[in-house]
C-alpha cells in the first residue's frame, strides 16, 4: 500500500511549529509495510486542502492527515475530507457526551463550537481521543476513475501527544486489519558506529534484500537498525527477523546494546538493578545530564546514590579530592583528572561504581592541544579504573554534551 502524509495548518507553513508528526508516522507506517511516498503540508484553506487530497489520491491508496480537527472556524479538515470522500456530517451523541465529560474534568467552559467536534462523517470509523477532545476518523471510497480500487483517508489531531496516542490505540490496529500478511519487526540500538560506517558494514545484507528488510537510521549520537519481515504467520515472520538479527550481530554485535529499541540509559539501569550495584557520578562538562538521565528511570533510587556537578577546579578539589598538582600538571580536561574524579566520587559516596566526565563542550574554550569536543570519561568499579578519551572536534555544545552522556552510559554498559 502506498501512502501520503498530509499535514494541515498555516502555522506549519509559517515555521511556527516543527512538524514532528511526519517523522513519527513515516517510521511507524514503514514498520507496517506501508510505503510513504509523499509528505504534503497545506494551510487552513479549504480549496487547497481539497485539491491536495485529490492530487495525493492520484498515486496513493492511503492518506493520513494530521491537524484541522479542532473547534475553531479554521479547523476544516473534517468538512473537506467528508466532501472529497462523498459523505456528510452528523452529530454523534456519544462523542458529544464524552466531550462534555472531558470539559468538565478540565474545568473548562463548554462552548457552542466544541459541539462541532462531535459532528462526524456518517460512514466513518471513529478513533476516540483519550488525550484530548478532538476525535479522529477513517473514511473509504471507491476510486473515481472507474476502477474498483479502494482509497482511504485517516484523520488525526495535530498535537503530537494526541496523535501518537490515537495512532497506537486505534489507527495502527485499523491499518493492520487491511494488511495482507503479518508484519514483525525489531529495532536494534547501536552506539559507537556512525551511520555511514554502519551501512557500509551491513551492505552484504542490505544489497538485494527482499524479506526480511534492513533499514538504518541515525539518531542523536547513535544509530538504529530496523529488521522487518512480512509473512503469512507471525511465527514465520519472527523466525526470519531473528535469523537476520543473528547475522547483524555477527557483523556489529559488539556495538549493539539493545534488540528491543531500548534507550541506553534503560539498559544500564536494568543491569545496575539486576546486579544490585550502586553508582554515583561526578560531572563537569555535562552539568548533571547523567544524573538527570538515570533518575528518570523508576526504581533507580535502589542504585543511584548521588550526582555531583564539579564544574570548577575548586569544586573538583574540595568535593572529590582531586589533587591540585594533577590539575596544575595535566589540566582539568585530562585522563588523570577524570580518573581522580571517578575514584573521588566513589570514595565520597561509598558506591560500587564511580563515573566521571570532564571536557570542552564548546563552542569556545578550545585550544590546539585541547580542542572543542575533547572529553575524558573516568570509571571506577570497586577499585578497577579505566578511562575513555573522546575527540570528536565538533563545534556544537549540545551535541558534544549528549555524546559525552551516551559515552558514559556505554562505558558502564560494556564494563558490567
Amino acid at each position: 500500500m502506498k501512502a501520503a502524509l498530509l499535514s494541515v495548518g498555516t502555522e506549519l507553513l509559517l515555521g511556527e511549529i516543527t512538524n514532528t508528526n511526519v517523522v513519527y508516522l513515516s517510521r511507524e507506517l514503514n514498520t507496517l509495510g506501508i510505503d510513504v511516498m509523499y509528505h504534503y503540508t497545506v494551510g487552513d484553506n479549504p480549496q487547497r486542502l481539497a485539491e491536495m487530497l485529490e492530487m495525493a489520491f492520484l498515486d496513493c491508496d492511503l492518506i493520513i492527515t494530521t491537524g484541522g480537527l479542532g473547534p475553531t472556524q479554521d479547523d476544516m479538515t473534517k468538512e473537506i475530507v467528508c466532501q472529497v470522500m462523498g459523505d456528510e456530517l452528523e452529530l454523534k451523541e456519544d462523542i458529544l457526551t464524552d466531550i462534555k465529560k472531558r470539559m468538565l474534568a478540565y474545568k473548562t467552559h463548554m462552548t457552542d463550537n466544541n459541539i462541532k467536534q462531535a459532528e462526524m462523517p456518517k460512514r466513518a470509523v471513529i478513533f476516540y481521543n483519550d488525550a484530548g477532545t478532538a476525535p479522529g476518523f477513517a473514511l473509504a471510497r471507491t476510486a473515481p476513475d472507474g476502477s474498483d480500487r479502494r482509497q482511504y483517508v485517516a484523520c488525526m489531531p495535530g498535537p503530537p501527544r494526541e496523535m501518537k496516542r490515537m495512532f497506537e490505540k486505534s489507527v495502527r490496529p485499523w491499518l493492520e486489519k487491511m494488511s495482507d500478511g503479518v508484519l514483525v519487526y525489531k529495532e536494534l540500538r547501536i552506539f559507537g558506529i556512525g551511520e555511514s560506517d554502519l551501512e557500509t558494514r551491513l551492505l552484504p545484507l542490505i544489497n538485494g534484500q527482499t524479506d526480511p528488510t534492513l533499514a538504518t537510521y541515525a539518531k542523536d549520537g547513535e544509530c538504529s537498525v530496523r529488521v522487518a519481515s512480512k509473512r503469512e504467520t507471525a511465527e514465520d515472520a519472527a523466525k526470519a527477523v531473528e535469523e537476520m538479527i543473528r547475522k547483524v550481530d555477527e557483523i556489529v554485535g559488539d556495538s549493539v546494546y539493545s534488540h528491543d529499541n531500548e534507550e541506553l540509559v534503560q539498559v544500564v539501569a536494568a543491569k545496575l538493578l539486576e546486579r544490585g550495584m550502586t553508582i554515583s557520578c561526578a560531572e563537569s562538562c555535562t552539568g548533571g545530564m547523567f544524573a538527570a538521565a538515570l533518575t528518570d528511570i523508576p526504581g533507580i533510587s535502589e542504585c543511584f546514590d548521588r550526582g555531583l556537578v564539579t564544574y570548577s577546579n575548586k569544586a573538583k578539589i574540595e568535593e572529590l579530592g582531586v589533587r591540585p598538582e594533577t590539575l596544575e600538571t595535566f589540566g582539568a580536561v585530562s585522563q588523570e583528572t577524570a580518573l581522580e574524579m571517578a575514584s573521588g566520587v566513589r570514595s565520597v559516596s561509598g558506591t560500587d561504581i564511580g563515573i566521571s566526565v570532564t571536557g570542552v563542550a564548546g563552542p569556545g574554550g578550545g585550544t590546539e592541544e585541547k580542542p572543542v569536543g575533547l572529553a575524558y570519561i573516568g570509571l571506577d568499579i570497586n577499585g578497577r579504573t579505566s578511562c575513555r578519551k573522546i575527540d570528536r572536534r565538533i563545534n556544537d555544545r549540545r551535541r558534544n554534551r549528549q555524546y559525552s552522556l551516551l559515552s558514559m552510559l556505554d562505558m558502564i554498559n560494556r564494563n558490567l
